[in-house]
This record gives structure tokens, sequence and C-alpha cells, in this order.
């Protein structure tokens, strides 16, 4: 069985090309069970600190969930949103290969979740109606947009030194008792959970739509960008 990287090697993979590490990373579920080293995870946030925040705010917290109690009620917390919308999917993706295989992945995810050496739980402080933001629309885009570009920075440092990782929500369902389990205070919000392990697997180039069928010139269904 390969072994995993010493921390002073998966440091030193950070050196990959941005264009190499986008082009490569995917969602990886299925990870070992081996230990990852308080310096990787460090580094992981460290980076992801880098990213822009809303008004530069930096009101981000990241809670690291290594003890065997907690990840087991975050765990617990999972199956039971798993056990509806997995139960779902399964339905909705009949006959559709591609899709059964995700959730496969996600499913040996659910059952291992307690198995995963580090969870990571990025949070925000702070309420997600500011004053002089009345449209609740407008004012979670703007709070969970505070976040999301960190966690995507932590992702891509993840990729870079080998790590898998994924960014999930449904531990998260009831967030009131998210922030029991997690010891949180009012005044701070879980936002996702995103599981660390050396990858069973390996990454790759992922399959992807074609740009141009993507884009809309101006306004939905100007497909001028199209060949």
């Amino acid at each position: 069985m390969t072994q995993p990287p010493s921390a002073e090697q998966a440091l030193a993979a950070l050196n990959m090309p941005l264009l190499e590490a986008m082009m490569t990373q995917r969602a990886i579920r299925r990870v070992k069970p081996d230990p990852v080293d308080d310096a990787i995870v460090t580094k992981c946030i460290e980076l992801a600190l880098r990213a822009p925040t809303g008004s530069n705010g930096q009101n981000w917290e990241f809670i690291v969930v290594k003890d065997q109690r907690v990840k087991d009620q975050l765990g617990k917390r999972y199956r039971q949103a798993w056990s509806l919308y997995g139960g779902l999917g399964k339905r909705m993706a009949s006959g559709d290969e591609a899709m059964q295989k995700i959730l496969r992945a996600v499913q040996w995810q659910v059952d291992h979740f307690s198995e995963i050496p580090v969870l990571v739980v990025p949070c925000l402080r702070g309420g997600m109606r500011p004053p002089y933001l009345p449209s609740p629309f407008v004012a979670e885009s703007s709070f969970f947009g505070s976040i999301y570009p960190s966690v995507q920075n932590l992702l891509l440092a993840a990729r870079a030194m080998g790590l898998g990782a994924s960014l999930i929500t449904l531990p998260l369902w009831s967030v009131t008792s998210a922030r029991k389990i997690l010891g949180l205070p009012l005044t701070v919000t879980p936002v996702c959970v995103v599981p660390l392990g050396w990858p069973q697997g390996r990454y790759g180039p992922t399959t992807r739509k074609a740009v141009q069928e993507v884009i809309h010139v101006d306004s939905y269904g100007n497909r001028a960008w199209l060949p």
C-alpha cells in the first residue's frame, strides 16, 4: 500500500502550477483513515485566509475536527440527512450510471464518515441580515460570499498537496444541532464541512461541458459564442 507523503513532501508540492491544480481538481470522497499532519491542515487554512471577503471583513472561523466523539455526532446528522436525500437521488438517477457512480461515492463517505481523519468546518461570524441589506436574498448571498472563496482556496491547497477533499453541507442540515456539537455561539454560523484525508483513488483530468455551452451573452439564451 502506498504510504502517505510526509508533511515536508506535501508542503513542497504546493509549487504545483495553478492551472494543473484547477484542471485536475475534483471531489474526493473515499479517503484513507491515515492521520493528516497538523502542519498540512494549518497550511490549507492559512492559504484559505488569502481569499477575499466582503468589505475585507475576514469574519471567518475554522473548526478543525479530529475528536472521534465530535466526528461521530456529525456523522449521525449526515446519515439522517442522507436517508432522505440519498433515496431521492437514487430514484432520480435510475439509468444514469455517471450519477449513480457519484451517489456510490457519497454513500461511502456517509458510511465511513467517522473514519475520516480530519473535518474542517468553515464558519462565519455575524448575522446574515445586516441592517444596510434589507433584501434577504442579497443579505444571504453577501454573507455566504464571504466564505466560499476561502473554501475554494482550501480545496486547491489540498489538491496541490495530494489530499482528498470535498465540500459537503448535509451534516449541517440542523444548524442548531451543529452549533451544539461544535460548541459554537449564536453569533457564529457553520457553513459547510470539508473532509480531508489521503485519497484511496487519485486526482486526474475531469470531464466538463464545453465552455461555450454555458455562456449566455448579455441575456439568457443568447448563445452568440457557440461555434
